[in-house]
């Protein structure tokens, strides 16, 4: 009976059918999250007039910059929250309606930057419960043994993130045009409240995945947590309380403090890890001394490539021709380019890896990912040399998000493939977060690479980064050899030492 009943299930694409509660509720996040960072830079240096907050291009780059990064810092607790108390499903559902209220904040049309600050705060805060969870979810929809199914499960899933991250910006930025800021943000926040809608309805084809904790708080250790928990956020109030009476506080100092911190988290945890025991074996230790280099050549990466929604954003709205076939389009609709050509090229980089095989080691995509970043903005520093004569065409900002695009794909999957592959046995569990620390590392750097732009021209400051990216991917080809023989992927582990 139990085979027949499996045999008339409804099925999403041959998938659990859980598995389109959790497209379509990515989806509609990845909507909010990418609409709203089409036109948040814009926003905020936009004049008060304009109904912005008059911020200049260099504090708005610092600050979107720590905004991205503390998204991506903020899915650590949140898997920790969800595995020891909420579990999965319920923490992907508070999560989305903290993001939901976050975007009705920032919805609000008053001046000033209370409810902006709290929106944001709200949407970092929620998207840090959502974003690693809801993916935790979708792997668990299948049995353990069915890697071929849930590896296609996982791409069908991610069509999901990059069809809401491709109309994002075009429906929003429309919504937006005109100074109808509060028009856009509000449209992010619909676009959340579809997602949870489907969550919930969809919730009884989960089959009662993520439900509970996987390794629940004690009574005693919840106590513990609470009591760390008020005290992290009264210190934390506090210090903010005394450096904004002080009248030293601004947006830029604290946009630097922040950038030292988020770098300070990586260095520390990698000091942790190899200089503790924990049982490592050679190997393990050998692998990720190998993984220090990887990690920083990725933060290098989003350094250059997640500055689209602040310096290319901004490059867009005031230097280009905002005109494709014919069609005027909004500066935050170029932010669509990416994930379309990322639906596009998946599939050809998927074969292009399986034909290469082991031929290209993972340091020599770093470094072709690395160069291609780099070449990026040589074509923008070359952009805006042409654009200090007059406006140019939109269709070169078309040609960067292209070549960004072979860059990310060189770089991206690889960098999830080979944390996994090279994670010591203690820390399987927790290597996937820290790659993603990468990605905040490097967006929190590259919002303070604005402060350059006080000492030379928009050219000359595209082309430095380009040098930076470029010498750092021959280096790392250089070393490349070195690399691929201390990640040990063809010996058979040590024994591990005792004790």
């Amino acid at each position: 009976m139990s085979s027949g009943r499996r045999t008339r299930e409804k099925t999403f694409f041959g998938h659990p059918y859980g598995l389109a509660t959790l497209f379509g509720t990515e989806m509609w996040e990845r909507f909010s999250w990418y609409g709203l960072r089409a036109i948040l830079a814009t926003f905020m240096a936009a004049s008060p007039a304009a109904g912005g907050l008059g911020l200049t291009q260099q504090t708005t780059q610092a600050v979107i910059g720590i905004y991205g990064a503390l998204i991506y810092l903020v899915a650590l607790p949140g898997g920790w929250i969800a595995d020891r108390i909420l579990g999965a499903r319920r923490a992907v559902l508070w999560g989305g309606v903290v993001i939901m209220f976050g975007h009705i904040s920032m919805a609000v049309p008053v001046t000033g930057g209370g409810f902006v600050a709290l929106g944001l705060f709200l949407i970092i805060a929620g998207t840090g419960l959502l974003k690693p969870n809801i993916s935790t979810m979708v792997g668990k929809l299948y049995p353990r043994d069915d890697d071929a199914r849930r590896d296609a499960g996982f791409s069908i899933f991610y069509l999901g993130i990059n069809i809401g991250a491709f109309l994002a910006p075009i429906v929003v930025g429309w919504l937006a045009a005109g100074d109808r800021w509060h028009l856009g943000f509000g449209a992010a926040g619909v676009g959340m409240a579809a997602g949870l809608t489907q969550y919930v309805l969809g919730a009884r084809h989960l089959m009662g995945v993520g439900e509970r904790p996987g390794h629940r708080l004690t009574s005693r250790e919840r106590r513990h947590f609470t009591l760390a928990l008020v005290v992290a956020a009264l210190v934390a109030g506090g210090v903010l309380a005394a450096w904004a009476t002080s009248g030293t506080f601004s947006l830029d100092a604290f946009s630097l403090m922040m950038t030292l911190l988020i770098v300070a988290v990586p260095v520390l945890y990698f000091g942790y890890i190899l200089l503790g025991s924990h049982n490592l074996t050679d190997d393990e230790r050998s692998r990720m001394k190998a993984y220090v280099w990887l990690f920083a050549a990725a933060a290098l990466f989003w350094m250059i490539y997640d500055l689209a929604p602040s310096v290319l954003l901004f490059f867009a709205q005031n230097n280009t021709d905002l005109s494709l076939f014919g069609l005027s389009i909004t500066p935050a609709a170029t932010q669509a380019f990416n994930p379309l050509f990322i639906v596009i090229l998946v599939p050809v980089f998927a074969a292009l890896w399986v034909r290469l095989g082991d031929r290209v080691s993972a340091p020599h995509k770093f470094s072709a990912g690395l160069f291609v970043n780099g070449l990026s903005f040589m074509i923008m520093a070359l952009a805006a040399t042409l654009a200090q004569t007059g406006r140019i065409s939109v269709w070169w900002l078309v040609l960067v998000y292209l070549v960004q695009v072979f860059g990310e794909l060189a770089l991206s999957p690889v960098g999830l493939s080979v944390t996994t592959k090279l994670a010591p046995e203690a820390f399987k569990s927790q290597m996937l977060g820290l790659w993603f620390l990468s990605v905040s590392v490097g967006g929190a750097v590259g919002g303070q690479t604005g402060r350059l732009k006080n000492h030379m021209s928009e050219p000359a400051y595209f082309l430095t980064l380009a040098m930076i990216s470029i010498v750092a991917s021959l280096v790392l080809l250089a070393f490349a050899g070195r690399l691929h023989a201390m990640m040990r992927e063809h010996r058979t582990p040590s024994t591990a030492p005792q004790p």
